[in-house]
């Protein structure tokens, strides 16, 4: 093979600023800035990677040198100058790598450069790319040629990430933003490539390429060249999906369609297909994520813009997103997002995925139980504990019958009925004649208050479902904090722990609030004996009082000094050289065999 295979991002480099994809805001920038003769002495070119910055470099340096530029302010890539350039034996251009060039000594060898004059043509240009890898002597040391150099001297620096610059170097630069390259000119580029090239290539796999590169346009051009590769010329929709490992859409459709069907058995199985396919849990997750939020964009038509599909896709999300309602697909994002977050910590990743699908299962079923007159119902809130609670006590006063002795007929709408004495209770009133006492009296109608979630669901589904209300939580009282301290004491007798429960019987409470109280122990053996029971004791308490808010604390009392037995005191080293002391052949053991001890 004589011809040497050239990677597209090379071949297809751009040489004028016209050529230049995406970047028009800065193309035409510096195409005035040449043809006005207004040309700053330093350039500060940042953005993500790939979208332009070095290359905008070379154009730039190459342009401003050319003999015979054109009316449009480019080169005419036929001069000596331009010529030069581009077989790379420019004396009047120089590149430097700061990544790998970052010290004081590069950068004062730079300077040295800098004050001999060119000897053909109008400027010297510098181009310093990744220059963020400077150290900061190395900035300092540029300052002072940054902010004067000669007049033939041009800086452009080149970066990533302009914050870890000094703020020196980016008030001596005229800064320009390059921005990420939209999917749309991504698809354009790489059509005219495949054109030039002669591949045959469907648009909705460049569009899937374009998608993926993230407006990076050296990487989308580099999976193009894979792609093509994998395929010996051939670039489809299905062979571009296998090669980048992405999971088509119609399986997040399929598995939708089982979900508002609450078929778990059906959404379970095509997990299970997908997992066949080498696809990880969280690459799922995250792209049924992706795809629910692509159904919600879909919902109203004044975001609609923001839908970044494959061609062919978006009315098939449209009719899918008219079906569901605005509250699952939020709620279903809601899940997904928490399953991604915790994907990591999961120890069985497929189950914590199985159970993400079970409950997207029933969410609609959810949602349909909280729903009353086509409006969620929200929850009634559980405050937390408190001392005391006041409620509205009602009035008993009976209201007293009329003096008036002519029969009428009262309807009176009461919020609240009391019963009165029997002794007081007023005589039925007479109804008038004529008058039509079978016809009904309707109850006046008024907004009312809200209804609570437990209430809806009672007359939603009545004595099908055992349904309680949550218990208020109590607050500490004595008497009943002595009553579970004691049996507690006793289930330790039933258990043959008799020095934990003498413990218990020598301990003193005091509660401190609502929710605190105290233990006091004699002695520290006696602190451990109760630290031991902590979990299961307080779970006891917590449970008897229905608050889960209770805790704990133990307090040591100083008496007289403790006899704390010698192997409490000892730590791990003092008691293994306590037993090598009495026992001289464990010692020798250890060292005969070399063993480390683990302190």
């Amino acid at each position: 093979m004589d011809n040497k295979f050239i990677v597209s991002a090379r071949k297809y480099r751009p040489q004028n600023f016209n050529t230049v994809v995406g970047q028009s805001h800065i193309t035409t920038t510096l195409r005035n800035a040449i043809k006005n003769n207004q040309l700053a002495h330093a350039f500060l070119f940042c953005g993500p990677r790939g979208v332009g910055k070095t290359t905008c470099a070379r154009i730039l340096a190459k342009t401003i040198n050319c003999t015979n530029p054109t009316a449009e302010g480019e080169a005419c890539n036929s001069c000596n100058s331009c010529v030069s350039f581009e077989s790379g034996t420019s004396l009047n251009i120089h590149e430097l790598d700061a990544a790998s060039n970052n010290s004081v000594e590069d950068i004062r060898s730079l300077v040295e450069q800098v004050r001999f004059a060119p000897q053909a043509g109008k400027y010297k240009v510098y181009i310093v790319d990744e220059v963020h890898m400077l150290s900061a002597s190395a900035f300092n040391a540029f300052l002072k040629t940054l902010e004067e150099p000669p007049s033939y001297a041009i800086f452009i620096l080149a970066t990533t990430e302009k914050h870890k610059i000094l703020p020196t170097i980016l008030s001596r630069c005229q800064i320009f933003d390059f921005k990420r390259i939209t999917n749309n000119d991504t698809v354009e580029h790489l059509q005219e490539i495949v054109e030039k090239e002669s591949i045959k290539a469907e648009k909705a796999a460049l569009q899937v390429i374009a998608q993926k590169s993230e407006g990076c346009m050296r990487d989308s051009l580099s999976i193009l060249d894979k792609i093509v590769s994998f395929t010996n010329g051939t670039v489809t929709y299905q062979n571009t999906l296998e090669h980048l490992n992405i999971l088509d859409e119609d399986y997040y459709f399929r598995l939708l369609s089982s979900l508002q069907q609450q078929d778990m058995a059906g959404a379970m199985l095509l997990f299970d297909e997908i997992n066949r396919k080498g696809f990880e849990g969280d690459l799922v997750i995250n792209g049924f994520a992706e795809f629910i939020r692509n159904l919600l964009v879909c919902k109203d038509p004044k975001s609609a813009t923001l839908l970044d599909v494959v061609e062919g896709l978006q009315e098939k999300y449209v009719q899918t997103a008219s079906s569901i309602g605005m509250s699952y697909l939020v709620s279903a994002l809601n899940i997904l997002n928490e399953a991604e977050i915790q994907f990591k910590m999961a120890r069985n990743k497929r189950l914590h995925v199985e159970l993400t699908i079970i409950k997207l299962n029933f969410l609609q079923q959810a949602i349909e139980l909280s729903m009353e007159n086509g409006q969620v119902v929200k929850k009634k809130r559980l405050d937390g504990p408190v001392a005391f609670r006041t409620r509205p006590i009602p009035s008993m006063q009976v209201k007293a019958a009329p003096e008036s002795t002519s029969p009428r007929l009262y309807i009176e709408e009461k919020k609240t009925v009391v019963s009165a004495p029997a002794s007081t209770t007023a005589p039925p009133k007479p109804v008038p004649a004529g008058t039509n006492t079978n016809k009904p009296v309707m109850p006046a109608t008024g907004n009312g208050p809200k209804k609570s979630l437990l209430d809806a669901l009672r007359e939603k589904v009545g004595d099908q479902y055992a349904i309680e209300e949550v218990k208020e939580a109590e607050v500490l009282n004595m008497e009943k904090l002595t009553q579970c301290w004691n049996e507690y004491a006793v289930k330790l007798e039933q258990q043959q722990k008799h020095s934990s429960a003498g413990t218990f019987k020598m301990a003193q409470l005091q509660i401190e609030d609502d929710i605190h109280f105290t233990v006091s122990v004699p002695a520290l053996t006696a602190q451990k004996f109760v630290e031991q029971e902590r979990m299961m004791l307080i779970d006891f308490i917590q449970t008897a009082f229905n608050n889960r808010a209770i805790v704990f604390n133990i307090l040591v009392e100083t008496t007289e000094k403790e006899e704390v037995p010698v192997h409490m005191r000892l730590n791990s080293k003092q008691k293994f050289e306590r037993i090598a002391e009495q026992y001289p052949l464990v010692k020798e053991l250890r060292d005969r065999l070399k063993l480390e001890i683990d302190y």
